[in-house]
């Protein structure tokens, strides 16, 4: 989700033999807008350790939906920094996550890992003139599509009772243990991927402060923000402590404070103010679609990130990263 700048200048490998895998393990990477390889390995690895299932599906999104690319003839250097990999990566682990470990879960990962890279397309034609970045976008919709047809056809799987990360809001906060906020610092990071796990969320932070010390900060204090956010408006502490209410955070965290700003206080402030308008506009946004059956996923990330990036040209004391 960064954008086409290869760290310390390298030129991007897509002309070397293992050129797919290579744009593969960086379009891993980039589900937290880091194109490294080592990030991408590290993030790998703690979604293999959270289960073959998460492994596989993670697996098989990132390298359709990169392969597509190449046949789609997609700019080479945006498929080597792995900018045609991430939201296959996202949409594989939700639609096998929702619908099972089913063949038709695995086809329909395939043809959805297609699409999100005609809407990756699509949606740089449309973003690109305004300056805003494609972020998660076309996962959202095609997953959100895909799990909301899935009843009306018989021969598919339907979607599991909660399939990704849904906070449904309960009455009355509870107060939070130090148990609740250490799991929910680290579970914040791995729901990223639809996973609730600490030691993923461990896993994937080691992976992030692998791209640097400013990814990882921005990625903690993105968790820290929305985890305090939920807490000040009173969320239950174990939608807190599974990091219902702070993944989103995270990545307006690092989208803003890492990659898409300036390295300004200024602009550590604003981010830190998006990772917690998130954790808002993804409470309300799920109390919008449950009735509907849809799926909050990361929909309160891009909108933010979106909204407050548009603005940015508008308040002079924040300034957009250079390219």
């Amino acid at each position: 989700m960064t954008r086409t700048t290869e760290p310390g200048g390298r030129r991007p490998l897509d002309r070397e033999p293992l050129a797919h895998l290579a744009a593969a393990l960086r379009g891993v990477g980039q589900v937290g807008l880091q194109p490294h390889l080592l990030t991408g390995a590290f993030v790998l690895v703690g979604l293999w350790a959270a289960g073959r299932e998460v492994g596989l599906s993670a697996t098989l999104g990132t390298l359709v939906s990169t392969a597509a690319a190449y046949a789609f003839g997609v700019d080479r250097g945006s498929v080597a920094l792995g900018l045609q990999g991430y939201s296959g990566c996202l949409t594989g682990i939700a639609l096998v996550g929702s619908l099972g470990d089913h063949p038709a879960a695995y086809a329909l990962t395939v043809v959805g890992c297609v699409l999100c890279t005609v809407l990756t397309a699509a949606l740089t034609a449309l973003l690109g003139p305004r300056g805003l970045p494609v972020l998660t976008a076309p996962f959202c919709l095609v997953t959100g599509v895909v799990l909301a047809a899935a009843p009306a056809f018989g021969r598919l799987p339907h979607p599991a009772a909660v399939p990704v990360p849904a906070a449904v809001p309960v009455a009355g906060p509870t107060a939070l243990t130090f148990s609740d906020l250490w799991h929910a610092f680290f579970a914040n990071v791995s729901q990223v991927f639809l996973v609730d796990s600490w030691y993923v969320g461990l896993i994937v932070l080691v992976g992030l402060a692998c791209a640097g010390a400013r990814a990882v900060l921005a990625a903690a204090l993105g968790s820290a923000a929305g985890t305090a956010a939920a807490w000040a408006l009173g969320a239950p502490a174990e939608q807190v402590a599974a990091g219902l209410h702070g993944y989103n955070a995270v990545l307006v965290g690092i989208a803003l404070g890492a990659v898409l700003l300036a390295g300004t206080p200024w602009n550590a402030g604003y981010a830190l103010f998006g990772a917690a308008l998130s954790t808002v506009l993804a409470a309300a946004l799920t109390a919008l679609l449950a009735p509907l059956g849809g799926r909050t996923l990361t929909w309160p990330f891009v909108l933010t990130t979106w909204a407050l990036l548009a603005a940015v040209p508008h308040l002079p004391r924040l300034r957009a990263a250079t390219a």
